[in-house]
């Protein structure tokens, strides 16, 4: 508690040492209160899922598109080159007044900028796709 003196023939100097006894008890409630409250802090995403009945059959399988955009920056549509940004978008329009909306899988170039996937993925946004997937297959 406090200093304690030693009887070494140093002279009889008083020691000083630190008590942390109370430190590691301030710690250790420190610890179990932020493990308390960790749980609290993680944020809630709100998923909607589909519910099983028995009278529903299993979803049609929709038809893909194959969308890659090639590194130097060339956008191929089911393997036919894409001329402009306002072709793609007339073929995502497309494909989205499709019933079934077919299943757009995208595959990217290893050194393909990621503004032109930006840009891809906004169009396919804007277009109302909502099958949107990513390939990473190398070709």
């Amino acid at each position: 508690m406090g200093m304690s003196t030693s009887s070494s023939a140093s002279g009889g100097a008083p020691m000083a040492e630190i008590n942390v006894t109370p430190l590691i008890d301030v710690m250790l409630v420190l610890l179990i209160i932020f493990m308390i409250n960790a749980p609290a802090l993680t944020y809630k995403v709100q998923i909607d899922l589909p519910q099983p009945t028995l009278e529903s059959k299993p979803p049609e399988e929709s038809d893909k598109i194959a969308l890659r955009i090639n590194d130097d920056g060339s956008i191929l549509w089911n393997d036919m080159p894409m001329g402009s940004t306002n072709m793609l978008r007339d073929y995502m329009r497309q494909a989205s007044r499709q019933d079934p909306q077919p299943q757009v899988m995208i595959s990217v170039g290893d050194r393909a900028r990621y503004q032109v996937l930006a840009a891809v993925m906004t169009q396919a946004k804007n277009a109302d796709l909502r099958k949107i997937g990513f390939d990473n297959t190398q070709r």
